[in-house]
């Protein structure tokens, strides 16, 4: 199994170690600043199997830092992803305008690496869409949790990444979505520490706890939703 996005904290080494028991092999870090990106190369390159994706959360767009220093990172042989990157209008932690400039500089620079592009998007469809269909390279969006952004996935071949909020009893729309995404677009993430699967709810979210959401979404779609996302990771990330 692959967690394809996963915050770790000071106890990361812990933490890989139980997700390696529970049979994940793999896991991509994820930096939301410029120095977080430093420490998720550093922990990339402790780790077999552990690889980064690296940017500037929205949050941060009003002080968004160093992006020729995020360049530079992003050549890192375990640097396979733009993000997360996006914009986010629940929160408004940051301007609007500041997180679309910030936006449209993270797209152009995954452009012009050739890197997937790790979208966060929160209250944001429309303007989210508007950038994305102009894209030209990989897309994931991360956490999936727009069901409005759902045929224009489709259309464009945006790749569907589900969390643990998938499972959640009252996720109605997010369960229609992930039993309608083609099996090439689908991926699993916890996205932890947060969303942890309603098997586990109310605990700290972890790598090893995607096993849950994995076995979930089995069951929803009755393929082999272990297989399919290991695949479909490989591809999207150009993984060994």
């Amino acid at each position: 199994m692959i967690d394809t996005h996963a915050h770790l904290g000071d106890d990361a080494a812990e933490v890989l170690d139980r997700a390696r028991v529970a049979g994940v092999t793999r896991v991509i870090v994820v930096a939301t600043t410029v120095a977080g990106a430093r420490e998720a190369l550093a922990l990339a390159e402790h780790h077999d199997g552990v690889y980064a994706s690296l940017g500037v959360h929205p949050h941060e767009a009003g002080e968004p830092g160093d992006l020729a220093g995020l360049r530079a990172l992003l050549a890192h042989p375990k640097a396979v992803a733009v993000g997360e990157t996006g914009l986010d209008y629940f929160r408004d932690y940051a301007p609007h305008d500041a997180q679309r400039r910030l936006f449209d500089e993270e797209l152009a620079l995954a452009q012009e690496l050739g890197k997937p592009v790790v979208i966060h998007t929160r209250a944001a469809d429309d303007d989210t869409r508007a950038r994305l269909v102009d894209h030209d390279g990989t897309v994931i969006l991360h956490c999936f949790s727009s069901p409005p952004l759902f045929d224009a996935a489709l259309e464009h071949g945006w790749y569907v990444s589900f969390a643990g909020n998938v499972t959640y009893k009252n996720a109605y729309d997010l369960r229609d979505c992930a039993r309608r995404v083609p099996s090439e677009r689908l991926l699993v993430e916890t996205d932890s520490p947060y969303l942890a699967p309603q098997a586990v709810r109310g605990r700290r979210n972890e790598p090893a706890f995607v096993a849950h959401t994995y076995d979930f979404l089995a069951e929803l779609r009755g393929d082999d939703v272990r297989a399919v996302a290991d695949a479909n990771a490989t591809r999207a990330f150009g993984l060994p």
